[in-house]
């Protein structure tokens, strides 16, 4: 090859080179805009987002006073809520209502027919649905509060109702009112609540909340009917929830009821929901003390070791496994909480004097926070 040919091929090579680079220039170029307008871009949906949601929270009309009539039904869930306000121009988004209300964590929203206004704010809106501020005069009302078992909620609405507490369990387990109640609520009240070891077909299944009633003498298969409302409503939040986890209505109730009972104050559901997960998959039993009062129907404030021998399906001390139904109504805490566990090593949690509820990962770790946190009477 003549020195010419070789100076050629040299060039040729250059010009490829000087083109790659330029090239490249150009994309990288292209890149930074292009990162440019996505930043821009993500700064611009995070603003309109952050503008719009705090627009939503405002006022529809902070000039308008006038009133308009709002039904709220009885067993409306919050994205019910949250519909019928916005049809009714009261709020401008019902998603944002939601998530709003989800954040507060607010409950306790009463039905009825209320006079609201589009110059309301939020706060304004809630305290209204919450304390029952309706048009109609409420005859009274019944609170059912978290945790408690059907034998009390029969007492609560025999003592608003001047009926019998015996009278109105009798017509909680009359098999042929269970029977039309299943037939009414066939989502929510399955075969599952006449299994052979349920003690009481409704346990769990009251919703814990207050009712107003606008009658003043309603039967009770109209006041159970209105808490099963509610519970249906409270349920279909979860019905993704529940698929992903293959858990049936039954199922959910009765982890977040064992839940409810073992919680305090002072402590995050989701750990010990993540106790009984941890327990279930690793074989143990879950050896929960309210399982074992309420095998033994009774309420104590310390269980002793001889009521651990009772020989009861409900006795999580001596059959593994969840209990054959709940042992309690569960708020909505302990139902995401069954739902949604904390992600732990955790296989023990003991409840001090204070309240507090301490976890382990290892009984030696679990004896030594009893030895010191329990005093032996």
């Amino acid at each position: 090859m003549s020195a010419d040919d070789k100076k050629g091929k040299k060039e040729i090579m250059r010009e490829k080179m000087i083109e790659r680079q330029g090239e490249a220039k150009v994309v990288r170029k292209i890149v930074m805009i292009v990162a440019i307008i996505l930043l821009i871009s993500a700064a611009a949906v995070i603003g309109g987002g952050y503008f719009y949601i705090n627009s939503a929270l405002k006022p529809v009309d902070p000039d308008n006073d006038k009133p308009k009539k709002v039904e709220i039904p009885i067993g409306s869930s919050v994205t019910g809520i949250g519909t019928v306000l916005e049809e009714n121009g009261i709020i401008r988004d019902a998603r944002v209502f939601k998530y709003y209300v989800k954040f507060k964590n607010e409950a306790g929203f009463m039905a009825g027919e209320y006079e609201l206004k589009p110059s309301m704010n939020m706060k304004e809106i809630l305290d209204s649905l919450k304390t029952g501020k309706v048009m109609e005069e409420m005859a009274f009302k019944i609170t059912i509060p978290e945790g408690k078992q059907l034998e009390q909620i029969a007492g609560i609405i025999a003592e608003k109702t001047d009926k019998k507490p015996e009278d109105v369990l009798k017509k909680l387990n009359d098999k042929a009112f269970i029977e039309s109640l299943m037939a009414e609520y066939p989502k929510l009240l399955t075969k599952e609540i006449l299994a052979q070891n349920i003690k009481y077909p409704l346990e769990g299944y009251l919703f814990p909340a207050t009712y107003p009633f606008y009658k003043e003498d309603p039967t009770i298969e109209e006041i159970v009917k209105v808490m099963l409302d509610k519970t249906a409503s409270v349920i279909n939040e979860y019905r993704g929830d529940m698929e992903q986890r293959e858990y049936t209505p039954h199922k959910l109730l009765t982890m977040a009821s064992l839940i409810e009972e073992e919680a305090t104050a002072k402590v995050d559901r989701d750990q010990i929901a993540s106790v009984f997960y941890n327990r279930i998959d690793t074989g143990m039993p879950l050896q929960t003390d309210p399982t074992v009062l309420y095998a033994h129907g009774e309420h104590k404030s310390r269980v002793l070791y001889k009521d651990l021998e009772i020989d009861s399906p409900y006795n999580t001390y001596k059959y593994p496994g969840l209990t054959p139904g709940p042992i309690a109504n569960a708020g909505v805490s302990s139902i995401e909480a069954a739902l949604v566990p904390a992600e732990t090593d955790y296989l023990y949690f003991l409840a001090t004097s204070t309240g507090e509820v301490l976890f382990s990962k290892t009984l030696d770790e679990h004896n030594q926070k009893k030895a010191q946190h329990i005093t032996n009477n």
